[in-house]
């Protein structure tokens, strides 16, 4: 993929976002997409190699689209400033869905790449299975936290949206009270981009998700009543 034009037009967009730019510009972005597709392509099948789960995956399902849901928000600028894709079993990527974790990439205008995996925000039922499966497999999740390769790229689970107070029927003496507490289990980390390097950037993104398989692993386990009916 030619980064250097991906994230030259990324910031073009950032400071035209508008429709009559946007349409001036679709050559550069159809081009961009398709290359950007081809990415995703391939990382799904370096994903394959170890997690079986994902091997088939629709890359065009797996890819986010660049318009933005402008019906809710104050900001009616109406496209997104990054390329992005999300992979999970199914293509079930969004919450709104079943539910799952899934491994997520986007790079944007300043030459971030940003990768991880988990659930972000997920849906009641599988918010109740994550936080049931901490209690039930307690020293599987300790395992996951400690896991060696996980904590050097990503750190701790990210605590963004945490509660103040432990959920209703949870003891607030369990050892994973503080991740029984999260509203979102998500791993993630960014890096700069290697622009002058673009073939790196599949590689890195395959070892780097690799790294989270642990936990994408473990989170699987947890299953729900709407799962199991």
């Amino acid at each position: 993929m030619h980064l250097r034009d991906l994230t030259q037009y990324l910031r073009e967009l950032a400071d035209n976002n508008n429709r009559p730019w946007f349409i001036m510009n679709k050559p550069r972005y159809d081009i961009l997409r398709e290359e950007f597709l081809q990415v995703v392509t391939e990382m799904i099948g370096e994903l394959g190699k170890f997690d079986a789960q994902v091997k088939f995956s629709n890359p065009k399902k797996a890819m986010f689209r660049i318009n933005r849901d402008v019906r809710f928000a104050h900001d009616k600028s109406p496209y997104k400033t990054r390329f992005s894709a999300a992979v999970a079993p199914n293509d079930m990527r969004r919450p709104s869905k079943a539910g799952g974790p899934t491994y997520y990439m986007q790079i944007d205008g300043n030459g971030r790449l940003l990768f991880g995996a988990g659930e972000y925000m997920p849906p009641p039922h599988r918010l109740k299975a994550l936080r049931q499966h901490m209690v039930d497999d307690a020293a599987g999740f300790r395992k996951v936290l400690k896991n060696k390769r996980l904590v050097a790229t990503y750190g701790d689970i990210q605590n963004e949206g945490k509660l103040m107070r432990p959920p209703k029927g949870y003891d607030p003496e369990h050892e994973h009270i503080e991740y029984i507490k999260l509203k979102s289990f998500f791993v993630w980390t960014e890096i700069d981009l290697q622009l002058n390097k673009p073939e790196l950037l599949v590689p890195t993104l395959a070892a780097g998700l690799k790294d989270a398989y642990p936990l994408v692993a473990w989170m699987r386990e947890a299953k729900s009543d709407l799962e199991e009916e």
